[in-house]
């Protein structure tokens, strides 16, 4: 090995590099990112606004590009996080305002986008001790209810999101704007529904499953014995019965009134912040 490849190493040196055409090349890759398929193809995904980005690289999470527009550069912020992605190998971009909202289909975009690359967890790294919750959602369809749920997962102290059977995408623009960040501190899982039953019965964890034919109270389960997962039934269809037979507890939340349901993400935080009614405190200010 030369002395010249021992001081620069195998690492990728990050680029800058300043891009005003939307046919250009690397812009039509970004905006492809829109489309599930080309997600999955490439393993990124992208996260709009400073602070989503800020988030994401204080939790560790990988960045190949930085996008941010001219009027941002010279910010403090903007520029660490230029320094950072450069620092990782990563490729900055400093575009037009018009690029911007190209690529985030809006026409007040934020100043900054950034594509990381795909993390997911598997069901068998997920080891619940006593004290942990976490949501299992079933097919959930609409990218606002999963962004919502990641969130107040992340707001409630669970400890991950379990996406069992075609769900719909953690990673779509639509989903994380909706986690406000969140998707970056919430291990994320999929997995098929034999998959979930076949963990469930080695994890042991208690499955407490929301179902219209529920006939106990979802406040009177006691959360604090076991690790509590929390299964969520799909918008329209609720759970099937092979899911709600495997439960543990099968509950519903009581309700007044002519609504006969709740929106998904609703109920989700209703049983959440119930199940870890037990570990939430409020600080006290010293």
């Amino acid at each position: 090995m030369t002395d010249e490849h021992q001081k620069s190493g195998p690492r990728r040196v990050g680029q800058v590099k300043e891009v005003t055409s939307l046919s250009n090349p690397i812009i039509k890759d970004i905006k492809a990112l829109t489309n599930k398929k080309d997600r999955e193809e490439s393993g990124t995904f992208m996260a709009e606004g400073l602070k989503l980005v800020i988030d994401a690289l204080e939790l560790g999470w990988s960045i190949r590009t930085l996008v941010y527009a001219k009027a941002a550069k010279g910010k403090p912020l903007v520029e660490q996080v230029a320094a950072k992605t450069v620092a990782h190998g990563g490729l900055v971009l400093e575009v037009s305002e018009k690029v911007l909202s190209s690529i985030t289909r809006r026409d007040n975009p934020q100043m900054v986008v950034g594509i990381f690359e795909q993390r997911w967890k598997k069901l068998d790294d997920l080891r619940p001790g006593r004290d942990e919750t976490l949501v299992a959602l079933d097919r959930v369809r609409d990218p606002g209810n999963l962004g919502t749920i990641i969130r107040t997962a992340d707001a409630a102290g669970a400890s991950g999101v379990i996406l069992i059977g075609e769900c719909t995408d953690p990673f779509s623009l639509e989903t994380v704007r909706a986690t406000m960040g969140s998707v970056f501190a919430v291990p994320v899982v999929k997995c098929s529904a034999e998959e979930f039953l076949n963990w469930q019965k080695r994890s042991g964890v208690q499955v407490v499953a929301t179902h219209l034919a529920g006939a106990v109270d979802y406040r009177t389960v006691d959360y604090t014995k076991k690790p509590a997962v929390l299964l969520m039934g799909n918008e329209q269809s609720g759970l099937p019965d092979n899911l709600a037979r495997a439960a543990d507890r099968t509950v519903r939340i009581p309700q007044q009134g002519r609504a006969d349901s709740l929106n998904l993400a609703v109920a989700s935080t209703v049983m959440l912040f119930e199940a870890r009614r037990h570990l939430l405190t409020l600080d006290e200010k010293k």
